[in-house]
Protein backbone atom coordinates (compact mmCIF):
# COMPACT_ATOMS: atom_id res chain seq x y z
CA UNK A 1 0.00 0.00 0.00
CA UNK A 2 1.27 3.68 -0.32
CA UNK A 3 0.20 7.13 0.19
CA UNK A 4 1.47 9.97 -0.67
CA UNK A 5 0.53 12.55 1.56
CA UNK A 6 2.57 14.04 4.43
CA UNK A 7 -0.05 16.15 6.26
CA UNK A 8 1.63 19.69 7.75
CA UNK A 9 2.38 19.40 12.06
CA UNK A 10 3.70 21.97 14.33
CA UNK A 11 6.45 20.48 16.46
CA UNK A 12 8.58 22.51 19.81
CA UNK A 13 11.89 23.95 18.65
CA UNK A 14 14.59 23.23 20.89
CA UNK A 15 14.40 26.87 21.72
CA UNK A 16 10.63 26.67 22.91
CA UNK A 17 9.59 28.37 19.66
CA UNK A 18 7.05 26.75 17.57
CA UNK A 19 7.32 26.57 13.57
CA UNK A 20 4.98 25.73 11.12
CA UNK A 21 5.82 22.36 9.33
CA UNK A 22 4.76 22.09 5.77
CA UNK A 23 4.94 19.22 3.11
CA UNK A 24 8.36 20.68 1.51
CA UNK A 25 9.46 21.42 5.15
CA UNK A 26 8.85 17.55 6.12
CA UNK A 27 10.75 16.31 2.71
CA UNK A 28 13.55 18.08 3.79
CA UNK A 29 13.55 16.98 7.56
CA UNK A 30 13.21 13.41 6.77
CA UNK A 31 16.32 13.47 4.28
CA UNK A 32 13.87 12.34 1.59
CA UNK A 33 13.68 8.62 3.01
CA UNK A 34 10.61 6.21 2.42
CA UNK A 35 9.14 4.73 5.53
CA UNK A 36 8.27 1.29 4.79
CA UNK A 37 6.92 -1.19 6.30
CA UNK A 38 8.51 -4.54 6.74
CA UNK A 39 6.18 -7.22 5.70
CA UNK A 40 6.94 -8.38 2.30
CA UNK A 41 5.81 -5.61 0.08
CA UNK A 42 3.94 -3.04 1.47
CA UNK A 43 5.52 0.71 1.90
CA UNK A 44 4.55 4.02 2.61
CA UNK A 45 5.56 7.15 1.90
CA UNK A 46 5.87 9.77 4.83
CA UNK A 47 7.93 11.73 7.02
CA UNK A 48 10.08 11.08 9.92
CA UNK A 49 8.57 13.35 13.23
CA UNK A 50 12.35 14.63 14.20
CA UNK A 51 12.48 14.97 17.84
CA UNK A 52 15.55 15.03 20.00
CA UNK A 53 15.82 12.20 22.23
CA UNK A 54 18.27 11.60 24.98
CA UNK A 55 18.84 8.51 27.25
CA UNK A 56 16.02 7.24 30.01
CA UNK A 57 17.42 8.74 33.75
CA UNK A 58 15.90 5.52 34.91
CA UNK A 59 17.17 2.29 33.77
CA UNK A 60 16.22 -1.62 33.77
CA UNK A 61 19.02 -3.69 35.26
CA UNK A 62 19.83 -5.10 31.39
CA UNK A 63 20.45 -1.51 30.34
CA UNK A 64 22.57 -1.13 33.63
CA UNK A 65 24.61 -4.58 32.91
CA UNK A 66 25.11 -3.74 29.07
CA UNK A 67 26.21 0.14 29.65
CA UNK A 68 29.83 -0.82 30.11
CA UNK A 69 29.77 -3.54 27.22
CA UNK A 70 30.58 -2.86 23.31
CA UNK A 71 27.66 -5.33 22.33
CA UNK A 72 25.28 -8.24 23.82
CA UNK A 73 26.08 -12.01 23.51
CA UNK A 74 24.40 -12.89 20.42
CA UNK A 75 25.17 -16.11 20.42
CA UNK A 76 23.22 -16.52 23.88
CA UNK A 77 20.66 -14.04 22.88
CA UNK A 78 19.67 -16.29 19.68
CA UNK A 79 19.89 -19.34 21.79
CA UNK A 80 17.04 -17.90 24.17
CA UNK A 81 15.34 -16.27 21.68
CA UNK A 82 14.71 -18.17 18.90
CA UNK A 83 12.70 -20.71 19.97
CA UNK A 84 9.92 -17.94 20.55
CA UNK A 85 9.93 -16.76 16.85
CA UNK A 86 7.87 -17.83 14.41
CA UNK A 87 7.82 -16.99 10.80
CA UNK A 88 3.90 -16.13 9.44
CA UNK A 89 3.64 -16.69 5.48
CA UNK A 90 0.06 -15.99 4.12
CA UNK A 91 -1.05 -16.75 0.68
CA UNK A 92 -3.97 -15.19 -1.02
CA UNK A 93 -6.86 -16.91 -2.99
CA UNK A 94 -5.03 -15.19 -5.82
CA UNK A 95 -1.78 -16.85 -5.14
CA UNK A 96 0.45 -13.74 -4.19
CA UNK A 97 2.24 -14.39 -0.95
CA UNK A 98 3.86 -12.47 1.66
CA UNK A 99 5.51 -13.10 4.90
CA UNK A 100 6.40 -11.73 8.24
CA UNK A 101 7.49 -12.05 12.03
CA UNK A 102 5.62 -12.79 15.06
CA UNK A 103 6.63 -14.02 19.07
CA UNK A 104 4.67 -16.66 21.44
CA UNK A 105 3.58 -14.24 24.02
CA UNK A 106 1.96 -17.28 26.09
CA UNK A 107 1.73 -21.42 26.26
CA UNK A 108 -1.83 -21.25 24.65
CA UNK A 109 -0.27 -20.20 21.23
CA UNK A 110 -0.89 -17.00 20.89
CA UNK A 111 1.52 -15.28 18.95
CA UNK A 112 2.33 -11.03 18.84
CA UNK A 113 2.65 -9.36 15.45
CA UNK A 114 1.81 -6.00 13.46
CA UNK A 115 -1.58 -5.92 11.85
CA UNK A 116 -0.41 -5.33 8.24
CA UNK A 117 1.88 -8.71 8.44
CA UNK A 118 -1.46 -10.29 8.65
CA UNK A 119 -3.80 -8.42 7.24
CA UNK A 120 -4.90 -10.17 4.41
CA UNK A 121 -5.60 -12.94 6.77
CA UNK A 122 -8.64 -11.17 7.25
CA UNK A 123 -9.66 -11.05 3.49
CA UNK A 124 -9.41 -14.53 3.40
CA UNK A 125 -5.52 -15.34 2.90
CA UNK A 126 -4.25 -19.04 4.22
CA UNK A 127 -2.07 -18.41 7.37
CA UNK A 128 0.95 -20.58 7.82
CA UNK A 129 3.48 -20.25 11.10
CA UNK A 130 7.07 -21.90 10.62
CA UNK A 131 8.60 -22.75 13.92
CA UNK A 132 12.47 -22.21 14.72
CA UNK A 133 12.30 -26.01 14.63
CA UNK A 134 11.13 -26.21 11.46
CA UNK A 135 7.39 -27.91 12.52
CA UNK A 136 5.05 -25.06 10.18
CA UNK A 137 0.90 -25.21 11.41
CA UNK A 138 -2.11 -23.43 10.36
CA UNK A 139 -2.48 -20.33 12.21
CA UNK A 140 -5.73 -18.27 12.83
CA UNK A 141 -6.89 -14.43 13.34
CA UNK A 142 -7.36 -13.75 16.94
CA UNK A 143 -7.51 -9.97 16.85
CA UNK A 144 -6.33 -6.74 15.04
CA UNK A 145 -5.89 -3.62 15.84
CA UNK A 146 -5.03 -1.55 12.65
CA UNK A 147 -4.95 1.88 14.43
CA UNK A 148 -2.13 0.51 16.67
CA UNK A 149 -0.75 -1.78 13.58
CA UNK A 150 -0.51 -4.33 16.27
CA UNK A 151 -2.32 -7.85 15.86
CA UNK A 152 -2.54 -11.78 18.02
CA UNK A 153 -3.19 -14.82 15.86
CA UNK A 154 -2.92 -18.39 16.99
CA UNK A 155 -1.92 -21.86 16.03
CA UNK A 156 -1.95 -24.55 17.87
CA UNK A 157 0.21 -24.56 20.97
CA UNK A 158 3.28 -27.29 21.16
CA UNK A 159 5.49 -26.61 24.18
CA UNK A 160 6.30 -23.35 22.50
CA UNK A 161 8.77 -21.25 23.84
CA UNK A 162 7.09 -17.82 25.68
CA UNK A 163 9.09 -14.86 25.12
CA UNK A 164 10.54 -12.77 27.89
CA UNK A 165 9.28 -8.84 28.50
CA UNK A 166 10.97 -6.47 29.54
CA UNK A 167 9.86 -2.68 31.05
CA UNK A 168 10.32 -1.05 27.62
CA UNK A 169 9.52 2.72 29.76
CA UNK A 170 13.62 1.98 30.89
CA UNK A 171 15.28 1.88 27.80
CA UNK A 172 18.33 3.89 27.51
CA UNK A 173 19.68 5.65 24.20
CA UNK A 174 22.91 3.50 23.07
CA UNK A 175 22.23 0.60 24.83
CA UNK A 176 22.74 -2.95 22.68
CA UNK A 177 20.22 -4.59 21.17
CA UNK A 178 19.32 -7.60 18.94
CA UNK A 179 16.49 -8.04 16.20
CA UNK A 180 15.24 -11.80 15.11
CA UNK A 181 13.07 -12.49 11.97
CA UNK A 182 12.80 -13.32 8.80
CA UNK A 183 13.90 -10.86 6.45
CA UNK A 184 12.94 -11.71 2.71
CA UNK A 185 12.23 -14.83 4.28
CA UNK A 186 15.20 -15.94 5.86
CA UNK A 187 13.58 -17.49 8.74
CA UNK A 188 16.29 -17.66 12.00
CA UNK A 189 17.77 -14.34 11.15
CA UNK A 190 19.60 -12.38 13.86
CA UNK A 191 21.03 -8.90 13.77
CA UNK A 192 22.68 -6.55 16.60
CA UNK A 193 22.92 -2.86 16.87
CA UNK A 194 22.21 -0.26 19.56
CA UNK A 195 19.32 1.68 20.38
CA UNK A 196 19.84 4.70 18.36
CA UNK A 197 16.62 7.16 19.73
CA UNK A 198 13.65 6.88 21.82
CA UNK A 199 10.27 8.97 21.51
CA UNK A 200 10.46 8.77 17.25
CA UNK A 201 7.06 9.31 15.37
CA UNK A 202 6.23 6.67 13.02
CA UNK A 203 3.04 7.48 10.59
CA UNK A 204 0.62 4.53 9.50
CA UNK A 205 -1.59 4.38 6.42
CA UNK A 206 -5.04 3.76 6.58
CA UNK A 207 -6.46 1.48 4.23
CA UNK A 208 -6.45 3.01 1.01
CA UNK A 209 -2.91 4.16 1.63
CA UNK A 210 -3.29 7.88 3.42
CA UNK A 211 -1.99 8.88 6.11
CA UNK A 212 -4.27 8.21 9.43
CA UNK A 213 -2.36 8.01 12.56
CA UNK A 214 0.78 8.48 14.18
CA UNK A 215 2.49 5.73 16.58
CA UNK A 216 4.51 8.30 18.93
CA UNK A 217 7.29 6.59 21.58
CA UNK A 218 8.59 4.66 18.69
CA UNK A 219 12.27 2.71 19.16
CA UNK A 220 15.05 3.64 16.69
CA UNK A 221 17.52 1.04 16.00
CA UNK A 222 20.64 0.75 13.58
CA UNK A 223 20.10 -3.22 14.02
CA UNK A 224 19.63 -4.45 10.44
CA UNK A 225 15.75 -4.97 9.75
CA UNK A 226 14.69 -5.88 6.24
CA UNK A 227 11.07 -6.39 4.79
CA UNK A 228 9.52 -9.93 6.44
CA UNK A 229 11.05 -8.82 10.09
CA UNK A 230 7.45 -6.82 10.76
CA UNK A 231 6.28 -8.08 13.71
CA UNK A 232 9.70 -9.91 15.14
CA UNK A 233 11.20 -9.25 18.26
CA UNK A 234 13.91 -6.40 19.15
CA UNK A 235 15.35 -7.41 22.52
CA UNK A 236 17.72 -6.52 25.29
CA UNK A 237 20.87 -8.03 25.94
CA UNK A 238 18.93 -10.71 28.67
CA UNK A 239 16.74 -11.78 25.55
CA UNK A 240 13.42 -9.86 26.62
CA UNK A 241 11.19 -8.32 24.80
CA UNK A 242 11.63 -4.67 24.02
CA UNK A 243 9.65 -3.64 20.93
CA UNK A 244 8.15 -5.36 18.16
CA UNK A 245 10.52 -4.74 14.81
CA UNK A 246 7.81 -2.74 12.61
CA UNK A 247 9.27 -0.21 9.40
CA UNK A 248 12.34 0.83 8.49
CA UNK A 249 13.55 4.21 6.67
CA UNK A 250 14.87 3.63 3.24
CA UNK A 251 16.80 5.28 0.11
CA UNK A 252 14.05 5.74 -2.32
CA UNK A 253 14.72 4.98 -5.92
CA UNK A 254 14.33 7.75 -8.85
CA UNK A 255 10.83 6.71 -9.15
CA UNK A 256 10.02 7.52 -5.52
CA UNK A 257 9.64 3.99 -4.41
CA UNK A 258 10.96 2.06 -1.64
CA UNK A 259 14.55 1.47 -2.34
CA UNK A 260 16.37 -1.31 -1.17
CA UNK A 261 16.62 -2.56 2.66
CA UNK A 262 18.15 -1.41 5.56
CA UNK A 263 20.02 2.03 6.04
CA UNK A 264 20.04 1.37 9.82
CA UNK A 265 17.23 3.58 10.57
CA UNK A 266 14.84 0.66 12.10
CA UNK A 267 11.24 1.32 13.97
CA UNK A 268 9.81 -0.80 16.99
CA UNK A 269 6.65 -0.38 18.65
CA UNK A 270 7.29 -0.31 22.28
CA UNK A 271 6.55 -3.73 24.43
CA UNK A 272 4.63 -1.87 27.06
CA UNK A 273 2.59 -0.47 25.10
CA UNK A 274 1.93 -3.87 22.35
CA UNK A 275 1.11 -6.13 25.96
CA UNK A 276 -1.01 -3.74 26.92
CA UNK A 277 -3.10 -4.20 23.61
CA UNK A 278 -2.75 -7.81 23.01
CA UNK A 279 -3.63 -8.61 26.72
CA UNK A 280 -6.85 -6.64 26.12
CA UNK A 281 -7.38 -8.38 22.44
CA UNK A 282 -7.08 -12.14 24.97
CA UNK A 283 -9.45 -11.08 27.43
CA UNK A 284 -12.27 -9.45 25.52
CA UNK A 285 -12.00 -11.37 21.81
CA UNK A 286 -11.94 -8.33 20.49
CA UNK A 287 -10.18 -4.48 20.90
CA UNK A 288 -11.54 -1.10 19.54
CA UNK A 289 -9.30 1.51 21.15
CA UNK A 290 -11.04 4.72 22.08
CA UNK A 291 -9.22 7.47 19.63
CA UNK A 292 -8.05 10.43 21.34
CA UNK A 293 -7.00 12.21 17.74
CA UNK A 294 -3.42 13.98 18.51
CA UNK A 295 0.31 13.77 17.92
CA UNK A 296 2.71 14.63 20.60
CA UNK A 297 5.98 15.02 21.79
CA UNK A 298 7.24 14.42 25.15
CA UNK A 299 8.78 17.83 26.81
CA UNK A 300 11.30 17.12 30.01
CA UNK A 301 11.44 20.03 32.80
CA UNK A 302 13.96 21.93 31.35
CA UNK A 303 11.82 23.09 28.31
CA UNK A 304 9.42 26.06 27.73
CA UNK A 305 6.71 24.05 29.33
CA UNK A 306 8.72 24.19 32.80
CA UNK A 307 6.62 21.24 33.82
CA UNK A 308 7.24 18.79 31.29
CA UNK A 309 4.07 17.45 29.97
CA UNK A 310 2.79 15.94 26.35
CA UNK A 311 3.46 18.77 23.03
CA UNK A 312 0.39 18.58 21.29
CA UNK A 313 1.84 18.92 17.29
CA UNK A 314 -0.81 18.09 15.75
CA UNK A 315 -4.84 17.77 15.70
CA UNK A 316 -6.77 14.96 14.05
CA UNK A 317 -9.65 16.73 12.23
CA UNK A 318 -12.96 15.99 14.26
CA UNK A 319 -11.31 13.54 16.31
CA UNK A 320 -12.24 13.62 19.76
CA UNK A 321 -8.80 16.07 21.09
CA UNK A 322 -10.64 18.54 18.54
CA UNK A 323 -14.31 17.98 19.57
CA UNK A 324 -13.20 18.81 22.76
CA UNK A 325 -11.33 22.35 22.04
CA UNK A 326 -7.36 21.17 22.69
CA UNK A 327 -5.60 22.48 20.00
CA UNK A 328 -1.58 22.47 18.25
CA UNK A 329 0.54 23.84 20.87
CA UNK A 330 -1.48 23.00 23.98
CA UNK A 331 0.63 21.06 26.68
CA UNK A 332 -1.10 18.40 27.93
CA UNK A 333 -0.05 17.59 31.76
CA UNK A 334 -2.30 14.96 32.95
CA UNK A 335 -4.78 12.46 31.52
CA UNK A 336 -7.40 10.67 33.55
CA UNK A 337 -5.83 11.66 37.01
CA UNK A 338 -2.62 10.38 36.20
CA UNK A 339 0.67 12.59 34.89
CA UNK A 340 1.24 12.86 30.93
CA UNK A 341 5.03 12.10 30.83
CA UNK A 342 5.04 9.93 27.00
CA UNK A 343 2.21 9.08 24.50
CA UNK A 344 2.57 5.65 25.95
CA UNK A 345 1.24 6.36 29.02
CA UNK A 346 -2.00 7.76 26.91
CA UNK A 347 -1.74 4.61 24.33
CA UNK A 348 -1.76 2.43 27.65
CA UNK A 349 -4.38 4.24 29.62
CA UNK A 350 -6.77 4.50 26.45
CA UNK A 351 -6.83 0.83 26.25
CA UNK A 352 -8.36 0.27 29.54
CA UNK A 353 -11.21 2.31 27.54
CA UNK A 354 -13.57 2.03 24.80
CA UNK A 355 -14.56 3.98 22.75
CA UNK A 356 -16.91 6.26 24.04
CA UNK A 357 -15.14 6.81 27.14
CA UNK A 358 -15.01 9.97 28.90
CA UNK A 359 -11.55 10.90 30.01
CA UNK A 360 -10.28 14.56 32.18
CA UNK A 361 -7.49 16.10 30.77
CA UNK A 362 -5.70 18.67 32.09
CA UNK A 363 -3.64 20.86 29.61
CA UNK A 364 -1.61 24.37 29.56
CA UNK A 365 -2.16 26.78 26.65
CA UNK A 366 -0.36 29.84 27.10
CA UNK A 367 0.80 29.73 30.15
CA UNK A 368 -2.78 29.56 31.53
CA UNK A 369 -3.74 26.06 33.42
CA UNK A 370 -7.18 24.55 31.97
CA UNK A 371 -9.32 20.94 31.85
CA UNK A 372 -11.54 19.24 30.17
CA UNK A 373 -13.62 15.93 29.13
CA UNK A 374 -12.70 14.30 26.14
CA UNK A 375 -15.11 11.82 25.00
CA UNK A 376 -12.91 8.88 22.84
CA UNK A 377 -14.03 8.03 19.80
Amino acid sequence: MTGANAHGRKSPASSGRRFEVTPAVLAVMAGLLVLSLIASGAALWAALANRSAGPSASSSSAATSAAGTNDCNAVVIAKKVLPSVVTIHLTSPSGQSGNGTGEFIDDQGHILTNDHVIAEAAKGAKMTVLRSNGVQSPATLVGRVPRLDLAVIRTAPDKDTVIDTADSSKLNVGQPTVALGAPLGLSGSVTRGIISALGRQMPLPDASGELSAFLSDVIQTDASINPGNSGGPLVDCDGRLTGVNTAIATVPTAEGAAGGGSVGLGFAIPVNTAMAVSKEILSSGSFTPGSFGISVVPLDVSSAAGSGGLYVNAVVANGAAARAGLKAGDVITEFDGQKARSFEDLVIATVRKRAGAVVKVSYTRDGQSHSTPVTLL
